[in-house]
């Protein structure tokens, strides 16, 4: 048996006590305050890979397995992932979730649910109305009675109906009891939408919420900092006003996201040519680390024949202010590839990461990058000789008290 399909079998046994199996109750589902120190002690286990491009599993291996749930995050961790990514959401008695939209509809079994027919709503989000059975009407208990499906038809369906929603705490221990040290990359999302529509005591926000739990699991530090590479960390966001307020909270590093050319921000409804402009980028910086763009409006396709267009000076223009670029998101599937890969992800990989110069990527396949990344950039062996190995033995055995 591989090390790492050991570890991952440690930490199934262990997300499967602290968040539950299918009948579990939402109180379950908030993980003990306590932790073992050996279970989470960072300096024994192999840190965060900085010296290549990021990879980023979005939403888990959810190219494998149903998107944001505990399986997703932790095959993705066991197939090489630098950070695992999610999107916050809160329900309707203020628990923050991993979820993506803000309707249930597409991702999850509630259209099987006779008692929630009634449910049903029209609310308007970002500007345009939307029916479905949202996120913001269902207590956290009835969401954990709802089962994850597959997003798209064409990916494997037969894990359909087995997984539930998970919350950010369930999230953050994932990654914190790993067998290596894995970083997070939560995103705030929709936080007007949010904030319109769940209450918090004391005149609190989501985003408020989302650096306090953060904050309670460790959490804080600037990029590359020491703490920050203990509990690696990026927290992301299409609402510049969100990263803005938050900066004022916690000093771990932040990303802008940048939508397609023709949407504007959620917030502040600017358009993408404003957001990009060095004027706005030379602003933004001061909350931001880096951005992080959908991959086609860096390199625009043409849309007649699917082949690459002429790439934007987007990421010499971030790279210029010290900013990092982490695009997204980088599927295999034929259909999301442009002609010029010809059906090859790892071609993909080699133009972006090579020719174009990204610091990261979100990828649904992190097994497929992470082994690109092995083959062509790995981890530099370092050999030690018998005095230093004892030495390091002689350590760590004086930390587990002997």
């Amino acid at each position: 048996m591989r090390m790492a399909s050991f570890w991952h079998g440690v930490s199934l046994i262990v997300l499967v006590l602290l968040i539950g199996v299918s009948n579990s109750k939402a109180n379950l589902a908030s993980p003990p305050h306590r932790h073992s120190h050996s279970q989470l002690d960072v300096n024994h286990k192999k840190p965060i890979q900085t010296f290549r491009p990021y990879n980023i599993a979005h939403r888990g291996s959810n190219g494998e397995l149903p998107e944001e749930t505990a399986a997703a995050y932790l095959r993705a961790i066991e197939e090489g992932a630098d950070f695992i990514e999610t999107d916050i959401l809160a329900s309707k008695d203020g628990h923050l979730i991993c979820f993506h939209d803000v309707t249930l509809d597409a991702t999850t079994n509630v259209a099987n649910h006779t008692k929630f027919a009634d449910r049903k709503r029209t609310y308007e989000v970002q500007g345009e109305n939307v029916t479905g059975w949202f996120i913001v009407d269902f207590t956290l208990k009835e969401l954990k009675s709802l089962r994850v499906k597959q997003r798209l038809s064409f990916r494997d369906h037969r894990y359909n109906g087995k997984y539930q929603i998970i919350t950010f705490e369930e999230y953050i221990l994932i990654a914190l009891y790993a067998y290596r040290i894995v970083g997070i990359y939560p995103e705030i999302k929709n936080p007007v939408f949010i904030n319109q529509h769940v209450k918090w005591s004391g005149g609190k926000k989501f985003e408020d919420k989302f650096v306090e739990m953060l904050l309670k699991y460790g959490y804080k530090g600037e990029y590359m900092s020491e703490d920050w590479l203990k509990q690696p960390l990026f927290i992301q966001s299409f609402a510049p006003t969100s990263l803005i307020y938050i900066s004022n909270m916690t000093n771990s590093p932040k990303l802008f996201l940048i939508d397609d050319t023709t949407i504007p921000t959620q917030d502040t409804n600017q358009s993408y040519y404003e957001i990009t402009s060095n004027s706005y980028l030379e602003f933004i910086r001061n909350y931001v680390v880096g951005i992080g763009p959908w991959k086609d409006t860096i390199v625009p396709p043409n849309p007649k024949d699917n082949c690459l267009g002429q790439p934007t000076d987007l990421v010499a223009q971030a790279h210029a202010l010290n900013l990092q670029v982490h695009p997204y998101t980088f599927r295999n599937e034929n259909q999301y590839l442009h002609f010029d890969f010809h059906q090859d992800p790892y071609a993909e990989y080699e133009y972006w990461l090579n020719e174009i110069g990204v610091d990261g990527l979100f990828t649904d396949f992190t097994g497929s990058l992470h082994k690109y990344q092995e083959w062509t950039t790995p981890y530099q062996k370092k050999e030690k000789n018998p005095e230093a190995l004892l030495r390091e033995i002689a350590n760590m055995l004086k930390d587990d008290g002997y």
